[in-house]
């Protein structure tokens, strides 16, 4: 018969997945409390937040909600960093905080309703973020438009250079 505090556990488990795009499982032997804080505020401002839970709890709520099962790489000391809208802001995040503490490798994560090795988790960190993906598309779609302007324009600048050569002519005739 499961005791009460771990009914309620599960609960608070499904409640942050359910109001989470996904999350990444981070191994966080050896941190300390400072650094777990430190951790935690960055992890804010990229829109994700770290909790610990028991890892046989979490794999019943994996499954209650039938995620896919990541249930055999949650060993050890996990700590569970949900974000709520971008994975890899997250994932940058994460990594940028292990690599300056040489700490916090990548699990395990869920991601796009994939259920993702500790590799796959790390690669996410590597991808491109969203305002970035915006920003390059951005500029593919205005390259062929401002090719467009320019040759579009190209007649009228060399009217105007013909023009002002024409002026030029007469003004050096006129003082001649």
């Amino acid at each position: 018969m499961p005791n009460k505090k771990n009914i309620e556990s599960l609960e608070k488990i499904k409640q942050s997945i359910e109001n989470s795009q996904g999350f990444f499982v981070v191994d966080y032997r050896g941190l300390t409390v400072k650094e777990a804080q430190e951790t935690r505020r960055a992890l804010r401002e990229a829109g994700a937040e770290m909790k610990v839970y028991k890892n046989n709890i979490v794999r019943i709520a994996i499954k209650e909600l039938g995620l896919p099962d990541i249930g055999a790489d949650l060993v050890g000391t996990c700590a569970y960093v949900f974000y709520e809208k971008d994975a890899v802001e997250a994932a940058k995040c994460l990594k940028a905080e292990g690599d300056k503490l040489k700490k916090m490798p990548f699990v395990a994560g869920i991601a796009d309703g994939v259920g993702l090795n500790a590799d796959e988790a790390r690669a996410y960190a590597d991808l491109a973020s969203r305002d970035e993906l915006i920003a390059q598309f951005v500029y593919v779609i205005s390259s062929p438009l401002r090719g467009i302007a320019s040759v579009c324009a190209g007649p009228a600048r060399g009217l105007v250079t013909a023009l002002d050569a024409i002026a030029e002519q007469k003004k050096e005739q006129e003082a001649a």
